[in-house]
């Protein structure tokens, strides 16, 4: 594995994660998950199989129906993160919802449909990052001349009148390239002058001054703050649009300073360089072709069936959420989705519930099933120092913003790990987030006084770790609280 490299969020892997082979797919995700091999795997191959399924005759292509997933595992093993992770990499549109959240249909509960709608707004909202960083540079160059004709305004248009006499100013000449000198006209100076300020606009020796630009004040429509009924998000919005669309665009002059007015007007000009028709189309298409859809907490609505009280609730869920799972067209405010090749990934810790409690045809649209091990002792050090963004390295960084270093011995990341699944085993076990609690109650005074600390070289090794956390650990009434 080659050595930890910083990536940056618009830089996904080129081109798309899913023209990977397997292998090279789990080798990603091992750089940021531990352990669950056999949920990589499974995830690896529903990827893979988006690219298989573009390669094959247009024929059958329709034909083939996603990889569908259900993980099962305790809380804190990794489902989430298995899911999220992947749809990072692979830069689909990604969205993770709750199944419990669609109980009760109409009266607390959200329209099963809504997930597409989200999925949607994602997509929309990746495609246009991704453009605007494609344009960004020519953005800032049209913004830079706009604030150099704010800064140096043209001289204005000559009228009719004949114009009052000015003081004589210093002839200038200019050396033209073949070596001719002429005199400087009004339009060199002003040339001059403006590259003067395009100097000390790119240092940043202008930041203080301000102009006056023209901006469009942000309306907050009353219809905005309405939530539309139960199952007419879309139409709703667009009819809410249309409206703000035909009202007449008012603008008002604010005195700002120029960075901020450079912030405004770099906005503007990628709003006109990126074509939102362009930008919707893709996105449609990702959605469709490429969108994963994470529904967490899939055994809260599963439960024996032909029971009164909730389990109603549960099963008329299910049933609601076939249609989507198993394909359908659904309205959104960009135009008609079809579900029918949107990768679902369903998760659930199922402790009282099983996957056969789920209605037999939802069952069969997840056909296949992960089961994730608890994590272990040798898990949680392995979590703490190989992933790119494991938890101390999380830490150093904070600390590091002060000014400061901080560093862990092998025996103190040891002893955290015993020391959480201590935690784990003693009260619920939540499984990795256990690390997070440790940790928190470890730095909590070390960060807050970290800014005042003479010592800027903070160091933990075992016996000061159990030190920090001996009270915590030991005290039943503590632990309940902190740990």
């Amino acid at each position: 594995m080659s050595s930890p490299t910083v990536v940056e969020p618009a830089a996904a892997p080129p081109p798309w994660l899913e023209e990977l082979p397997p292998r090279q797919i789990v080798a990603e995700l091992d750089r940021y998950i531990v352990g669950q091999d056999a949920a990589k795997k499974a995830v690896a191959i529903a990827v893979r199989n988006r690219w298989r399924r573009a390669q094959t005759p247009d024929d059958i292509r329709d034909e083939i129906t996603p990889y569908n997933i259900i993980m099962i595992g305790p809380t804190g093993v990794g489902k989430t993160e298995v899911a999220r992770r992947l749809a990072r990499l692979a830069g689909a549109p990604f969205v993770k919802v709750e199944a419990s959240k669609f109980t009760e249909v109409g009266y607390v509960g959200r329209d099963v449909e809504s997930m597409v709608r989200d999925l949607v707004d994602a997509a929309v909202n990746l495609v246009r990052a991704e453009r605007e960083d494609e344009v960004f540079p020519q953005a800032e160059a049209r913004a830079d001349e706009r604030l150099l004709d704010l800064l140096l305004p043209a001289p204005p248009a000559p009228s009719g009148q004949q114009p009052r006499p000015t003081a004589p100013r210093e002839q200038v000449f200019v050396v033209e390239p073949g070596g001719a000198a002429r005199a400087e006209t009004d339009e060199d100076s002003r040339t001059r002058s403006r590259e003067k300020l395009r100097a000390l606009l790119a240092d940043g020796k202008l930041d203080d001054k301000d102009v006056e630009i023209e901006v469009t004040p942000q309306s907050y429509s009353m219809l905005e703050f309405m939530p539309p009924p139960q199952g007419m998000e879309g139409a709703d919005f667009n009819f809410t649009e249309m409206l703000q669309e035909m009202m007449p665009k008012r603008k008002k002059r604010r005195s700002v300073r120029v960075p901020d007015a450079r912030r405004v007007l770099i906005d503007e000009e990628l709003k006109k360089l990126v074509d939102m028709d362009d930008v919707v189309n893709e996105s449609l298409d990702r959605v469709e072709n490429h969108g994963i859809i994470f529904i967490d907490e899939l055994d809260k609505i599963a439960g024996e069936r032909s029971q009164a009280g909730p389990d109603v609730s549960r099963e008329g869920v299910q049933r609601d959420l076939l249609p989507i799972v198993e394909g359908s067209t659904v309205q959104t405010r960009y135009g008609y989705v079809r579900s029918d090749h949107i990768l679902f990934i369903a998760a659930g810790a199922f402790h009282t519930a099983k996957p056969s409690d789920l209605i037999p045809e939802l069952q069969g649209r997840f056909p296949i099933r992960v089961e994730l091990t608890p994590l272990t002792e040798a898990d949680f050090i392995r979590i703490m120092t190989e992933p790119e963004n494991a938890l101390t390295r999380q830490y150093q960084a904070l600390v590091a913003a002060e000014g400061a270093e901080l560093t862990f011995t092998t025996d103190a990341i040891a002893e955290l790990a015993r020391l959480a699944v201590q935690a784990n085993d003693r009260m619920e076990n939540i499984g990795a987030r256990r690390l997070h609690t440790v940790m928190a109650a470890l730095m909590e005074e070390v960060l807050f006084e970290l800014p005042e600390l003479p010592e800027k070289q903070i160091r933990f090794d075992a016996a000061r770790v159990r030190e920090k956390l001996a009270e915590v650990v030991s005290d039943d009434d503590l632990r309940r609280y902190i740990l």
